[in-house]
């Protein structure tokens, strides 16, 4: 049964303040938790409908707890309409010490603050095989629902590491390259998946404190009207040009 102060608990989940000092996240709907079942992350109990029961075996959460809900009682603790099967509660990881290596490919996100583009960002990493992530300060919190219901399960593999951005760029002694209006045509520039690509504000940019260790400004060149892409589209034509001699 699920009691008034799990539905309590649940809710207030939905405010970072509340899964900071808990250090545990939501995670909604199936496809979502079925992926996180399989991952690394400690999932404290589910909130499962009968028909998520019904449909999937149970030795897949064999030894998770799980809570009998109805699906009107799973949507009001939710935070999205069609999650109406499962809700995991979810304990954080812990993060790890900030290690970057120069053979590697790595994105650095700079004050993203649209949840969807951020989980969007974490899905085309996860893609391209791209291990490390890191975000500034100011975007938008990686736990947040939103994120990572448009991570698409990509959440599980792909958990970015947040730090000082100007002062990780400044240590960091490999080629790093940034998304700008006014850069080089990316289509004309001999690139590999090596360095840091640093992919900037949805209307504002790269903030202007990162240029200064940004060696190499890149551009999408387009032929329409259309003034600019968002974060998550640009970020994805940049890191298809890093891959496509691979």
């Amino acid at each position: 049964m699920l009691s008034k102060a799990k539905i309590k608990y649940i809710n207030a989940l939905q405010t970072k303040k509340v899964r900071i000092k808990e250090e545990t996240f939501l995670v909604q709907g199936t496809k979502s938790v079925l992926e996180l079942i399989k991952s690394e992350f400690t999932v404290k109990y589910l909130v499962v409908t009968k028909a998520f029961l019904e449909e999937n075996n149970p030795t897949l959460y064999a030894g998770i707890t799980t809570i009998e809900a109805s699906e009107k009682e799973l949507a009001a603790i939710g935070t999205f309409q069609s999650n109406n099967q499962v809700l995991a509660v979810v304990e954080m990881r812990k993060p790890k010490q900030l290690d970057l290596i120069k053979e590697e490919f790595i994105l650095a996100l700079d004050d993203i603050r649209d949840p969807g583009n951020l989980g969007t960002l974490i899905r085309l990493a996860d893609w391209y095989g791209i291990k490390t992530v890191l975000c500034a300060h100011s975007c938008v919190d990686f736990y947040n629902p939103k994120v990572i219901s448009s991570t698409m399960g990509s959440f599980t593999r792909i958990v970015p590491q947040y730090c000082d951005l100007k002062e990780v760029l400044q240590a960091y002694d490999g080629p790093v390259y940034g998304a700008y209006m006014e850069g080089e045509n990316v289509h004309h520039v001999p690139l590999e998946p090596k360095g840091v690509l640093v992919i900037g504000n949805e209307s504002k940019g790269i903030n202007p404190a990162l240029e200064p260790s940004i060696r190499k400004k890149l551009s999408i060149v387009g032929n329409g009207p259309t003034e600019s892409l968002n974060a998550a589209i640009a970020a994805a034509i940049l890191v298809d040009n890093f891959y496509r001699n691979m």
